[in-house]
């Protein structure tokens, strides 16, 4: 995926309206109270940063300045994507992180102390995708620390009856050559018939709304169940599926090209009903992207940009808070179905994982 590179460019488009007095009386009128100077207009000047003929919303900053003009205000709040900021000062900044291009409603209230002016406007803004966390896996040996944690054992199956035990062997999980190899072998381990690897940013990274993104080879072999996915942050103490989970890369080899993205929530977990599938070729020998765009709005699950399933998300589901991101190999199980008796090994190839605003 190309990366964005936006030049600087100096420009600032300004947008002054102004708006005729508009007030709402508190208990004291001026009748009553002559001293008391109601702001008879209000003078809304907003600044979007990196205005130019080529880039009309702006220079892919989000940033926008906000000069208010209330003769005798002494105080302001302004109300911009659904956040509610309070000022003493008139001029106000505030910085748009959603990517593409929207439009935002501004609104201003400018109080004097007991009477109020208020005005609104509106502004088109474009934000660019600012990439916020990332392994590129360009240093050979273990993962970096800083970065992944492991799940490590068999936890019950992990609630799909899986067959591997998780280890951070580098037998298991090592880079090598640019490339993440997360390797599943059958061998007798601790009870068990298979190893793998499971790698979590739990407790190191976590972010709410965004692109992930990984670009991968799958293994080969019946039995193999690579995945991609989010977990929410607050799983110890919400519990599963409280938390929410997002599936972006399932793919199992007794259905080798088949690519699932799902999504787990209460009452809608297990067996999921918010689930779709699409295919891509040559997934064992070629490298492709999955991706998942999410937002308060929607969910959107893609390979290589085609996108394949859109998720209606909103304010009753758990998506809307923080969750961390999972890279992990399983065998068998649930999901994973029966294990192709030749299997030996087979290995999980990853170039990247991304993360953008």
């Amino acid at each position: 995926m190309k990366m964005i590179n936006l030049a600087n460019r100096a420009g600032v488009f300004t947008l002054i309206l102004l708006f005729i007095f508009q007030s709402c009386s508190s208990n004291n009128d001026t009748a009553t109270n002559p001293e008391t100077e109601v702001p008879d207009k209000i003078s809304v000047q907003v600044d979007v940063i990196g205005k130019t003929a080529e880039m009309p919303n702006g220079d892919g900053s989000g940033k926008i300045n906000v000069k208010i003009d209330a003769p005798n205000a002494k105080s302001y709040k302004i109300v911009v994507n659904n956040e509610t900021k309070e000022f003493t000062t008139n001029n106000f900044t505030y910085e748009f992180t959603q990517p593409g291009t929207k439009t935002y409603a501004i609104e201003v209230t400018a109080f004097n102390g007991v009477k109020y002016t208020y005005a609104s406007t509106n502004v088109n803004i474009f934000v660019a995708r600012k990439l916020i966390w990332s392994d590129e896996f360009n240093t050979d040996g273990a993962p970096d620390s800083d970065k992944w944690g492991y799940d490590l054992g068999n936890g019950n199956g992990f609630g799909n009856n899986e067959l591997q035990y998780y280890t951070n062997r580098p037998e298991n999980v090592k880079i090598e050559g640019g490339i993440l190899k997360i390797t599943a072998i059958k061998e007798n381990y601790q009870g068990f018939q298979y190893t793998s690897s499971r790698m979590l940013t739990k407790g190191k990274f976590s972010f709410k709304y965004g692109r992930a993104e990984i670009r991968a080879k799958l293994p080969a072999g019946g039995g193999t169940w690579p995945a991609f996915w989010l977990l929410g942050d607050n799983i110890d103490t919400a519990g599963w599926p409280l938390c929410g989970e997002i599936d972006i890369l399932e793919s199992v080899g007794n259905n080798p090209n088949v690519i699932h993205s799902s999504l787990h929530s209460p009452g809608r977990s297990g067996n999921t009903p918010d689930t779709k599938t699409t295919t891509a070729s040559n997934t064992t020998t070629e490298f492709h992207i999955y991706a998942a765009e999410w937002d308060a709005e929607n969910i959107k699950f893609y390979v290589d940009d085609n996108l394949f399933y859109t998720y209606k998300n909103s304010s009753t589901t758990p998506f809307n808070a923080k969750f961390f991101v999972i890279v992990n190999f399983a065998m068998g199980g649930n999901f994973g179905g029966t294990v192709d008796p030749n299997f030996q090994k087979a290995t999980y190839e990853i170039d990247y994982v991304r993360v953008y605003n």
